[in-house]
């Protein structure tokens, strides 16, 4: 679960690091207090105004500006509030923004300069070990960064068994050239950091940048927060920041059905039971020419109402021409499913695509015949080849 940077930077500073000091507001007036009360607060006489949205690049689009006056902090605010802001992270179509974040001004000058540097916590799934990456090069793209100059990316993997020893932050700090203050700055916010990454049950923190400001104080600028979904019954705090606003509607909707769905760029809607069948069959719907819609796990239960509710949720998807219903009866007897399927069909009422259907494992000979004999716009294959041909077929018709 992914959470804005306002949030992000609440969860690192309860666990002691270092941040740059904001406050979201949903209005411009909210937005001109904000910025009163940060004065107030950190001393700060120019605000930065940050669009909230789930992606990165804001800054690129438009969705991130420094106001040197209170005036300017409104006016911004009303020109980023309710805009659609287009990154590289959110596609052509944008994302609507509703809020923003005025943050206290950072970059003031000082005895030094100030530096950026990028850093994130993950996992490293082919050690099964978390890692802390790490640059120099703050600010940019880490993938440019890989790119491009590959020796400036640091790694330190750490020891489940001892979690992060004093000696690792210290190696950061030094290759990332600090001293003196600036050095001891550092190893606290990593370790810090990493404490916040453990007890949150993240998949991903990544701060870009870190900043070394002028007088040697080490703070997250931006914050990105990835939430592992499967441990959230273990946060029901961290839970309650999910912005359904940021996600598509028909995930949302899917997965309050509990269904498994990820919506793709095809033309073939998918109904599938167990990610491993269904991700074979996304791949035969590839090799015969045509291209996944979306990723849909019905699960072990797919009983009448479960796959009526599939159905409804890949319909809503306009650029869906066919599906391919893919269930193998371990748990989940066939027949019942295929009787769901005619069920469905009749209370949905004229579903305008072809439907081609795959039932194997238990009870499929009568699965087939129940579908066969429906007297629905159902076509019935015992192979996965065979489905995915019938597939191909009604596409070639579909773009004829």
């Amino acid at each position: 679960m992914n959470i804005h940077e306002y949030q992000a930077k609440e969860t690192l500073k309860k666990f002691g690091v270092a941040i740059q000091e904001g406050i979201v507001a949903e209005t411009p007036e909210e937005a001109v207090e904000a910025a009163k009360k940060l004065t107030e607060q950190t001393g700060t006489q120019w605000w930065v105004i940050k669009a909230q949205i789930h992606a990165g690049g804001r800054g690129k689009g438009g969705g991130v500006k420094l106001a040197k006056s209170l005036d300017e902090v409104k006016e911004i605010a009303s020109q980023i509030i309710g805009m659609t802001l287009v990154t590289p992270q959110t596609g052509p179509e944008g994302k609507l923004v509703r809020k923003v974040l005025v943050a206290q001004d950072v970059y003031y000058p000082g005895e030094s300069e100030p530096a950026e540097f990028y850093m994130s916590v993950l996992l490293n799934r082919s050690t099964g070990r978390n890692i802390i990456m790490y640059s120099t090069e703050g600010g940019m793209d880490i993938e440019e960064v890989a790119e491009k100059t590959p020796h400036l990316i640091f790694k330190e993997e750490i020891d489940p068994k001892v979690g992060l020893m004093p000696f690792q932050a210290r190696k950061i700090a030094f290759n990332l050239g600090l001293s003196g203050k600036a050095f001891k700055e550092m190893t606290k916010f990593v370790s810090a950091l990493y404490k916040a990454y453990e007890a949150t049950d993240s998949s991903l923190f990544e701060i870009n940048p870190v900043l070394k400001t002028s007088d040697d104080r080490i703070i997250a600028v931006d914050a990105k927060v990835n939430l592992d979904d499967n441990a959230l019954f273990r946060h029901p705090d961290l839970a309650a920041m999910r912005d359904l606003n940021e996600e598509d509607p028909i995930e949302v909707e899917a997965d309050q059905a509990g269904l498994n769905y990820v919506k793709l760029d095809g033309n073939v809607g998918c109904m599938v039971n167990g990610a491993g069948l269904a991700m074979a069959t996304m791949d035969m719907i590839k090799l015969y020419g045509g291209e996944p819609a979306n990723f849909l796990d019905v699960g072990g239960t797919a009983d009448a109402a479960r796959v009526e509710k599939a159905f409804r949720i890949i319909l809503k998807d306009p650029n869906v021409k066919a599906i391919l219903v893919n269930i193998f009866g371990g748990i989940v007897r066939c027949d019942r499913v295929a009787q769901g399927i005619v069920d469905a069909y009749k209370n949905i009422g004229d579903i305008p695509v072809p439907i081609i259907v795959r039932l194997q494992g238990t009870n499929a000979e009568e699965a087939k015949k129940l579908i066969d004999e429906s007297g629905l716009k159902v076509l019935s294959a015992v192979e996965l080849k065979e489905a995915a041909e019938k597939v191909k077929e009604v596409l070639s018709q579909v773009n004829a």
